[in-house]
């Protein structure tokens, strides 16, 4: 990985007040096509410290991708706040980075047009965003495929594309919505390794949205766990495993990591029970 450089500590104090996320009593409400009101959340209430890994697990519909959007300022909430850095989230929020699980990349620009576009879009010098492009995708591992476009690439190494693209602007804020779910088992453990070690390089705030338990637990340095619909917060687990954690696929064999995984399923199964059971009757 390539060496920042380090900021003295009145800049990182500023830095990390600046990636502080703090939620409160949250609520979105929707009209459904019949015209009634539907509540994907109610009540969310969380603090996302400074440089904290956080992932939200919880069952399918229960409103993790809508709590993203209410922090990324792409919805407005019904009720309650979003704060970043102590203010109010009323809009787009700078300094925030969003990674889908679907790839966002623009399949008529290269690889490294892709890349290019964060430093290009907030003022940087075509010259030097192209260097800070070439720089970053030669961090993923994708040194030599600049010129290639998202459809001549494997799942695998579009996901790399698109870390690249959302750490290039050194993002405060990165929030990821299930970004790893569609990739085979091997290759979604060497991208889970490259995160890690991104992320302890530039240490960003993360709010990482996942159904995989395993991954949450590997990745974190807290849990939440989100009831079925309407989806609040119904635990939240620290999560002490030592870092650095340089391979997931080992730690998940430690003992620690086992009583982890056990104590947070007791509380996940309930409420993914409780909404398989809502589907099933109403199919």
């Amino acid at each position: 990985m390539g060496d920042n450089p380090i900021r003295p500590p009145a800049a990182r104090e500023g830095a990390d007040e600046a990636a502080r996320i703090e939620i409160a009593g949250l609520a979105k409400r929707y009209l459904t096509p019949k015209g009634e009101t539907f509540t994907a959340i109610r009540d969310v209430t969380l603090t996302i410290e400074p440089g904290q890994f956080c992932s939200i697990v919880g069952p399918t519909g229960c409103g993790k991708s809508t709590t993203l959007a209410q922090v990324s300022g792409l919805e407005r909430p019904s009720a309650g706040s979003v704060k970043v850095g102590g203010h109010i989230v009323d809009g787009i929020t700078n300094g925030v980075s969003y990674m889908f699980q679907a790839d966002a990349l623009f399949p008529w620009k290269s690889v490294l047009s892709n890349v290019m576009m964060g430093p290009i879009l907030v003022g940087t010098p075509k010259r030097e965003a192209t260097e800070l492009a070439r720089d970053w995708l030669r961090r993923v591992g994708l040194a030599g495929f600049e010129d290639r476009y998202p459809h001549q690439l494997s799942g695998g190494m579009r996901k790399r594309v698109a870390m690249a693209a959302a750490l290039i602007n050194n993002p405060r804020i990165l929030l990821m919505d299930e970004p790893f779910g569609a990739l085979d088992v091997q290759t979604k453990a060497i991208m889970q390794n490259e995160l890690l070690q991104l992320w302890e390089e530039l240490r960003p705030s993360v709010l990482f949205i996942t159904h995989d338990l395993d991954e949450a637990v590997a990745l974190s340095d807290r849990v939440v766990i989100m009831t079925s619909s309407p989806g609040s917060v119904k635990d939240v687990f620290d999560i002490d495993l030592p870092r650095p954690r340089g391979n997931v696929q080992q730690i998940r064999h430690e003992e620690r990591f086992l009583e982890l995984q056990e104590q947070i399923w007791e509380s996940l199964k309930d409420e993914v029970t409780r909404a398989y059971a809502r589907t099933a009757g109403a199919a």
